[in-house]
């Protein structure tokens, strides 16, 4: 342990910082630019409005979290006497991203094309119930630090870790997977420097860290095809282009925006099945990775460290970014580097710039998503990895279990994006409609349509109950397993999970009085069973003990 003059803390800067912000700014650079593409290419919102006004609200989300967690590091180094404390490493929140943006605003901007509404004024309702969800999100995560423990006592870690690696392994890791196999001469190779750095740990050449070499390699092999005439993802008149979008843009409120999402009906109905989740999650994963820090060394108080997390949260909503913010994951790896205080600061103010100036539309057209997808794959992979490897070995089968109901919610995006893309080819704006109609020509073709939609609906729930159940009934807690498949009755009954139908404009929810009734009699059969099992299993238990003593 590296000691310095007590009540004195350790310096801004050292050199090691160096390495830690490489690695830091890399992670949050691919966030940045996977906003900026599927807020573009999924959700239709227009190019000004990401570059203006959504990375201006995340950048200051970033920038707020970085300083307090920068000093956070140095007040605990002046109070230990201790040179080597390392801030906590924060920035975008992957997983909420890509929920956000599948399961909130781009059903949201179906519904609303599907009621009359242009594509640029479903756009702007996206955007709008998208702020609210972060907004919800940040809110519950500054609730939630005063009851974070709580929570995580009476949770399973497998049924909480499944949740994510059911997000992680669908909406995150399988596009990415089949986007870098569709473009094997620009990201099969950053996808062997992604592997090769983080599964065999081996340092990287001239000390760069190996996202940044998968960048320079994945770049440099796109220019190197457009120069051959090649199909490439770059082109030299794109980079002209997003010059053009240099500019500077000041972060600018847009509470008006943010009331209009938070007042439209649609918000209610993502609001149970996916917003409180979601908040759930990024509470107790955030919890995780401040004990994660503390098994490193760096002891930070729980409270203030995930309030800030939520105010972060609170201020990208408020200032037009509808992406929640989150304490990232890795605080041993960024420890093990040398990082201190300075690579946190210098990442805020670095993405602080790119925003302001306008430079992510530039910098995308230099170096192309293709060459940096194998890092959020690998983000995908290890999340997955990490819910079978930090649960008792005996939870694994509920881990498996928990993934069901993503996958599930993953089939259903991918129907009913297919048969969207079927109608545009065609012309045939009905074909969605009528092909939903006749589910008859799914079961002909073993697709069992009307289960993959139940399973889907609100999956982030049921997949947490799911994988809680089995857990306790691994450990024969038949009590506790009853209890939940009693919160999942209560859940079905109000249409939270299960009920809902796939249109031609993706899967809906169906809540409201008992809108999922037959679901939650199954529940409470299971439940009813679990309670006989609980009677029936202690006098055997009982009897078993007194044959061994005997």
């Amino acid at each position: 342990m590296a000691t310095g003059s007590p009540g004195t803390p350790q310096p801004w800067w050292v050199a090691s910082d160096l390495d830690g912000f490489f690695g830091l700014v890399i992670d949050n650079l691919i966030q940045f630019l996977l906003i900026l593409a599927l807020c573009t290419g999924v959700l239709g919102f227009g190019e000004e409005l990401v570059l203006e006004t959504i990375l201006p609200g995340a950048a200051l989300s970033i920038l707020i979290g970085n300083v307090y967690y920068s000093w956070q590091a140095r007040r605990l180094s002046a109070q230990q006497g201790r040179t080597d404390v390392t801030a906590l490493p924060y920035g975008i929140n992957t997983v909420s991203l890509f929920a956000y943006v599948f399961l909130v605003m781009a059903p949201v901007k179906a519904l609303a094309v599907k009621q009359g509404a242009s594509p640029e004024e479903a756009a702007r309702l996206a955007w709008q119930v998208g702020l609210a969800a972060c907004l919800v999100s940040g809110v519950i995560e500054l609730l939630g630090s005063f009851v974070a423990e709580f929570i995580r006592k009476h949770t399973p870690r497998a049924a909480l870790l499944s949740t994510l690696a059911g997000i992680a392994i669908s909406f995150i890791a399988i596009d990415f997977a089949m986007q870098t196999f569709e473009a094997p001469l620009v990201a099969m190779l950053p996808l062997g420097v992604i592997l090769t750095t983080y599964f065999s740990h081996a340092k990287m050449p001239l000390r760069i860290p190996g996202g940044a070499w998968a960048l320079i390699l994945g770049g440099g092999m796109a220019w190197l095809l457009f120069a051959l005439g090649e199909p490439s993802p770059v082109d030299a008149a794109n980079v002209t282009k997003a010059a053009g979008t240099v500019g500077f843009y000041l972060p600018v409120p847009v509470i008006g925006d943010m009331i209009d999402g938070l007042q439209h009906p649609l918000m209610t109905g993502f609001l149970v099945p996916i917003m409180l989740p979601m908040g759930l999650f990024n509470i107790l994963g955030s919890l995780q990775n401040i004990e994660s820090a503390e098994a490193a060394g760096d002891s930070y108080p729980t409270a203030p460290s995930l309030a800030v997390n939520g105010m972060g949260t609170v201020v990208a909503a408020l200032f037009g970014s509808c992406f929640p913010t989150t304490i990232y994951i890795g605080h041993p790896g960024w420890k093990g580097l040398g990082a201190r205080s300075g690579y946190s600061i210098v990442n805020g103010i670095f993405f602080t710039v790119v925003a302001l100036f306008g430079l992510t539309g530039l910098i995308n057209s230099i170096i192309p998503m293709e060459a940096g997808m194998a890092i959020v794959l690998w983000i995908g992979i290890i999340i997955t990895a990490q819910a079978f490897q930090t649960v008792p070995k005996e939870h694994a089968p509920g881990v498996a279990f928990g993934l069901f109901p993503a996958i599930a919610g993953w089939g259903v995006m991918i129907i009913g994006t297919t048969l969207g893309a079927a109608g545009l080819a065609t012309g045939d704006w009905g074909l969605a409609a009528t092909v939903l109609g006749k589910p008859e020509a799914f079961v002909q073709a073993g697709l069992h349509i009307e289960g993959l939609v139940a399973l889907s609906q609100g999956f982030l729930i049921s997949a947490m109950i799911w994988a809680a159940i089995s857990v306790h009934l691994i450990d024969r807690a038949f009590k506790l397993a009853t209890i939940w498949a009693l919160i999942g009755a209560a859940c079905a009954f109000f249409g939270f999970i299960h009920a809902g139908a796939l249109t031609a404009n993706g899967a809906v929810y169906d809540l409201g009085w008992a809108t999922g009734w037959t679901w939650a009699v199954g529940y409470l059969l299971c439940a009813g069973f679990f309670g006989f099992m609980l009677w029936w299993s202690e006098p055997h238990a009982e009897s078993a003990i007194h044959d061994d003593l005997a």
